[in-house]
């Protein structure tokens, strides 16, 4: 595998590339290190109302000639705001990433955010948000990250709440952007048909001149066990569960990815195979590890009926504790394969490659070789999983979100002391 190149600007902008021989496109982004975890509580939403905006017009391009400019090379362009980041990013031809970094570079730094533009995309976003709220396994997730993060901004929806959403205008989302958007904090990424000099030449003429920002850090997470339930006539009970896990700097995160793998990441997980194949309660269930600076949580999703509920909430909890006593090297070494053929597989693409390039530089400093997370993903034993397993359930802090005909469901106390148990 190529060896991805690393060039820091003398403004502190870091600049990171991976060639990919014998492609004939590139993935070209710039990522910044501010997403909704970095919002006030008055501004939440402001991060992904940045993202909508980006889109609406500069000094120089009207919302249509940034379609068009990339649309007329075949290319295309977005963004997406997450938690922690904030991306824009485009695909283009080898002889086209010129041009699509001075439409990201004008983007990020000359959005010219009209009034009137600014009211139309606040209507997009406000049907956006009642989109999600239209969707209970859109409602349940941010549901349980708030009661798993209450009174943080790690617990705040990305969308943020429709009354916040309507109160931004050009001085906040220009506030934002000067608060956070320096060099220090961007990384431009790039894979595919790319050339590491010639990418750095661009960032340098578009943004070596930005000047350093000293935006405050966000305040620690701090994980509470809560629970919030809503009794709602639909025809499935959907219920969310979650529980503190480490976060991506922790040595353990390999060790938590594994054990969610094995524990409900496919058709031959624990929670699959006990609960919807021999015991047909659900049709869809699934456990999944998520990872932050400071914290990161296991979380359980199913979609049942009302009168099983109980029965499903109480048995994903026996499983819970069953995989600390008897999870087997079968298992390990199957979620195991499936997270390393996940990265191997994803590295075929220049679009998720260049978002790994860009996500482990924010993480680390540095972009680790495939082989040495290989290594680490292949190092997790069937004795540290059940370990891993082991302490969630001794620490027995559980958050959960219940939605739709739950009456039947336990509460925290209950589900607590099954775990524990």
């Amino acid at each position: 595998m190529s060896t991805p190149r690393l060039t820091t600007l003398p403004n502190g902008l870091r600049i990171v590339t991976e060639a990919m021989p014998g492609l004939a496109s590139a993935a070209i982004g710039i990522w910044v290190d501010a997403g909704a975890r970095h919002e006030a509580a008055a501004e939440n939403g402001i991060a992904h109302f940045l993202e909508h905006m980006a889109f609406k017009g500069t000094a120089r391009r009207s919302a249509l000639r940034i379609a068009e400019e990339i649309e007329d090379v075949g290319g295309h362009i977005n963004a997406y705001t997450s938690r922690e980041m904030t991306a824009y990013y485009a695909r283009v031809l080898a002889a086209d990433v010129p041009l699509a970094f001075d439409i990201l570079a004008d983007i990020l730094r000359h959005s010219a955010f009209e009034p009137r533009e600014i009211e139309v995309e606040r209507g997009v976003i406000l049907q956006e948000i009642g989109q999600s709220l239209d969707t209970p396994d859109d409602v349940i997730f941010d549901w349980l990250q708030e009661v798993s993060y209450p009174g943080q901004a790690l617990g705040r929806p990305i969308l943020g709440a429709a009354e916040r959403v309507g109160g931004f205008g050009r001085e906040e989302l220009a506030g934002f952007v000067a608060r956070h958007y320096g060099p220090g904090r961007l990384i431009v990424a790039a894979a595919g048909a790319v050339d590491h000099d010639r990418i750095v030449a661009l960032a340098g003429e578009h943004l070596g001149d930005l000047a350093p920002v000293a935006a405050p850090p966000p305040e620690p997470a701090r994980f509470a066990a809560g629970e919030r339930r809503e009794v709602k006539r639909l025809e499935q009970a959907h219920v969310a569960l979650a529980l503190e896990a480490p976060g991506y700097r922790d040595p353990l995160v390999h060790t938590a990815q594994v054990h969610a793998v094995a524990l409900g990441g496919g058709m031959s997980s624990r929670l699959f195979q006990k609960l919807r194949e021999e015991r047909g309660l659900c049709y869809t269930i699934f456990a999944q590890a998520a990872a932050y600076a400071d914290t990161g949580t296991l979380t359980i999703y199913a979609g049942t009926g009302g009168e099983e509920v109980g029965q499903l909430l109480h048995l994903t909890v026996d499983e819970l504790r069953r995989v600390a006593e008897d999870m087997s090297d079968a298992e390990v070494a199957r979620a195991r394969a499936q997270l390393k053929a996940g990265l191997l597989m994803g590295l075929e693409s220049p679009s998720a490659r260049v978002e790994r390039l860009a996500r482990l530089l924010s993480i680390w400093g540095r972009v680790p070789a495939v082989e040495e997370q290989v290594a680490e993903i292949e190092a997790v034993g069937v004795d540290a999983v059940r370990a891993h397993a082991g302490h969630l359930a001794t620490a027995g802090q559980v958050a959960l979100a219940l939605y739709g005909p739950v009456q039947r469901a336990p509460g925290l106390g209950t589900m607590r002391a099954r775990l524990a148990a």
